[in-house]
């Protein structure tokens, strides 16, 4: 099976100032990659080189006829949580991209906008406040805005941060159901034990930067503590 996304010997950085090198890691269908990483490690600037807003300062990301595009769940600001639109309004704007230059969207889109609502427990709050919604309900409609957007990769930025307990392990569990059908999903993540608990790979920053499967990083850290 054909990676969708293939990064090779990656430097990354700004204004030819590196930031972290040596990155090389593929991303297929069904599996499940947390970036893991001290702050000012290189994991934002990945996050950034993947989307495609900033290139590489050497080595190349190829990109597979079966990849799609990248559905993206970023992390929230106070001011985008407050954002004054209907929970279907986000959805939908997942296919702002696709719709290019067309004024309206399409019978299509709105039909999968809401079977993805469907998909994620939320058609009932179609038509309520995006504010007004609880943080938890938030993040499955950026969520399903992200399936939108994108059949076969998600990249999600710390996808449970200021959510309570309950909810953050409703989230992985959804998140998990999603991967489990297919999906791939590449997760930047502070949370060490949820990273071994539902990954298949891991991506460490940390000196010396480590990909590999998670039982491998596991090895890694045995071995690092005898």
């Amino acid at each position: 099976m054909e990676p969708y996304i293939t990064c090779e010997e990656l430097t990354l950085g700004y204004d030819r100032i590196p930031v972290a090198s040596g990155i090389g890691f593929t991303v297929s269908r069904g599996d499940y990659l947390c970036i893991i990483g001290e702050n000012g490690s290189g994991k934002t600037t990945l996050l950034k080189t993947i989307l495609g807003i900033i290139p590489p300062l050497s080595g190349r990301i190829i990109r597979s006829s079966a990849y799609t595009g990248i559905g993206y769940l970023p992390q929230q600001t106070d001011i985008q949580r407050d954002f004054p639109a209907s929970a279907y309004e986000i959805v939908i704007s997942g296919f702002e991209k696709k719709k290019g230059l067309r004024p309206f969207y399409n019978a299509g889109e709105k039909a999968q906008a809401l079977a993805e609502m469907e998909r994620l427990g939320i058609t009932q709050l179609k038509d309520r406040s995006y504010s007004e919604l609880s943080g938890g309900q938030q993040q499955r409609v950026l969520l399903a805005r992200a399936l939108c957007a994108s059949a076969n990769i998600l990249l999600m930025d710390e996808p449970t941060t200021g959510l309570d307990p309950q909810t953050t392990a409703d989230l992985y569990e959804l998140i998990l159901r999603l991967n489990k059908e297919g999906m791939a999903i590449i997760m930047i993540s502070h949370d060490l034990h949820s990273a071994m608990k539902y990954a298949t790979h891991i991506l460490s920053f940390d000196e010396p930067v480590f990909y590999g499967t998670k039982k491998a990083f596991a090895e890694r850290g045995k071995q690092a503590h005898e």
